[in-house]
């Protein structure tokens, strides 16, 4: 569901087309039974109505030139309130709730507070003139105290509306940037799980391949050449492999487990190079793809050092979760310092948070360990 939906009405900054109508029909209707004694007070009550429609119309859009024409709607119509049937009071009271509802922005009350002192001062002045006592005076000012209170609590709903709708808008685009940067950094892993997997295997593939046709074309060494091919054979199976768990991770969800995929490449290893592999695992954890992936890649690279610059040796290969998880493979023999494979490993595990170590193992040099470890 769209933000947008959840909103109220978008506010006019008065209040509103219907209120407005309302509004003028309620005065029409109560000035309708006015029977004043002459006929300036006619005069008088038409004008300012017709300029309380016009300082109605402008409260959105020019509300300072509004507020002019209001007050003097307010001011004049009090003047006049102690008239007798005149029923200018209607107009005095539906002109200062429309000012109260007015958003004077960084001038604040100030404009209302003046509009009512004008409005008050007015009152009395239209009680001296036509004899009103002071009960009917402190009566006009209860009902002008109570419209104003009306106007300024309307206001402050079409205030607060207006900044609920602001902060859903900003919500929406936060998502909206939330999303694009998701998406973003999903390109961006696959792009490097793409390179990762195309230019490793691809590469290699490549040497090997130029290997096998120099030793056929310059040599006549057709037993190194066919050597190099198998070489090429089981990149290509490796490489497939690799591309295959890469868009298993993507598909989030497709990933075996980490305990069931160690033991089938512990098996196939053992097939391919017919050295045994001793697979522990310690505790149990679900973990996110990407991880596994990432843990698995680093175990593959591993066993295939250990295959290349330890053969025959015994692998010794555990999964053990503790505060986070951690695979280590180690081999009788010094495998290989430091290369391109491995360094793929680690950058692929900084990734999801984890580091990659390989050397002699500390507690017997002998061996070389690779230890592989998400928190």
């Amino acid at each position: 569901m769209k933000l947008k939906a959840l909103l109220p009405p978008r506010p006019h900054g008065e209040s509103g087309w219907v209120g407005r109508v309302l509004t003028a029909g309620v005065a029409i209707a109560v000035l309708a039974t006015a029977c004043p004694a002459d006929s300036w007070v006619w005069v008088v009550l038409g004008v300012t109505f017709a300029v309380f429609l016009a300082g109605s119309m402008l409260m959105a859009a020019r509300p300072y030139v509004a507020f002019a024409l209001l007050s003097a709607v307010a001011v004049s119509n009090a003047l006049i309130a102690g008239y007798p049937q005149s029923n200018a009071l209607v107009l005095v009271l539906v002109a200062i709730t429309d000012i109260a509802v007015i958003d004077f922005q960084k001038h604040g009350n100030r404009p209302i507070v003046a509009a009512g002192i004008g409005v008050a001062v007015a009152y009395a002045g239209s009680a001296w003139l036509f004899g009103q006592s002071d009960s009917w005076y402190f009566t006009q000012l209860l009902w002008t105290a109570v419209l104003v209170a009306f106007g300024l609590n309307r206001r402050q709903y079409e205030v607060q509306a207006r900044q609920t709708e602001q902060l859903l808008e900003q919500t929406q685009l936060a998502q909206s940037e939330h999303a694009r940067a998701a998406a973003l950094e999903e390109r961006g892993r696959i792009a490097r799980d793409l390179h990762d997997v195309l230019a490793h295997s691809l590469g290699a593939l490549s040497v090997q391949l130029e290997v096998a046709e120099a030793l056929l074309e310059e040599r006549g060494d057709t037993a190194g050449a066919l050597e190099r091919v198998r070489r090429s054979r089981r990149l290509a199976v490796q490489g497939l492999t690799e591309a295959r768990d890469a868009v298993a991770a993507l598909r989030a969800g497709e990933v075996p487990e980490l305990p069931a995929a160690l033991a089938a490449l512990a098996e196939q290893h053992t097939a391919d190079h017919g050295t045994a592999v001793r697979l522990t695992v310690t505790g149990r954890r679900k973990l996110e793809s990407g991880v596994t992936v990432a843990l698995l890649g680093a175990a593959r690279e591993a066993l295939t050092n250990a295959a290349k610059h330890a053969p025959g040796q015994t692998v010794d290969l555990r999964l053990v979760y503790d505060d986070g998880v951690r695979v280590s493979v180690r081999n009788k023999g010094i495998t290989s310092g430091e290369g391109f494979g491995l360094a793929g490993m680690r950058e692929r595990l900084a990734l999801v948070g984890g580091t990659l170590t390989a050397g002699p193992d500390p507690s017997s040099p002998d061996d070389w360990l690779v230890v592989a470890e998400v928190e």
